[in-house]
């Protein structure tokens, strides 16, 4: 029966030294996770703001939500290339989180990476407050009809699939 599934390859799992944490190559990755997350947030959060203003109620039209889209997609597009051939470009804490159990980086690498990516989605977001004069920044709720287990199990599937 193993023979049809393959083995995780636990071996490769590894925390890390300490002195990783301060090597050059690990904080260039750092701040390559940082600046491409920061992109990602302040293109995608950003034309969201941009379209909400400029329409109304637009953002929950078929134009509007293929607007979104493609500004994710290249906000994506240009954050995954300015971090891939430092970093690995993974711009998303699911992504790490998959590097690290597939035994690609090591968990002090990852929580570096991590910190990055959550101090880069900050900034952009204060960024784009300072940069609209105090426009709001759109925060993400569950739509009419959607329970919190269903918004949950949504999430793993979309996570699972990066």
């Amino acid at each position: 029966p193993s023979d049809h599934f393959p083995i995780m390859p636990i071996r490769n799992i590894a925390v890390g030294r300490p002195e990783e944490a301060t090597r050059p190559d690990a904080l260039k990755a750092a701040l390559a996770e940082f600046i491409s997350t920061m992109i990602f947030v302040f293109a995608g959060s950003g034309s969201g703001m941009a379209f909400n203003k400029l329409t109304e109620n637009g953002a929950t039209t078929p134009s509007g939500l293929v607007a979104a889209s493609l500004a994710h997609a290249f906000g994506l597009f240009v954050a995954v290339s300015v971090g891939a051939n430092i970093s690995g470009g993974h711009v998303n804490p699911a992504v790490t989180f998959g590097a690290f159990i597939g035994g690609n980086i090591t968990l002090l690498r990852g929580i570096l990476y991590w910190i990055a990516q959550l101090l880069g989605s900050v900034v952009a977001c204060l960024l784009l407050k300072f940069a609209t004069g105090g426009l709001v920044v759109p925060a993400f709720g569950l739509s009419a009809g959607v329970g919190a287990l269903n918004a949950f199990v949504f999430e793993i599937v979309m996570t699972f699939g990066l």
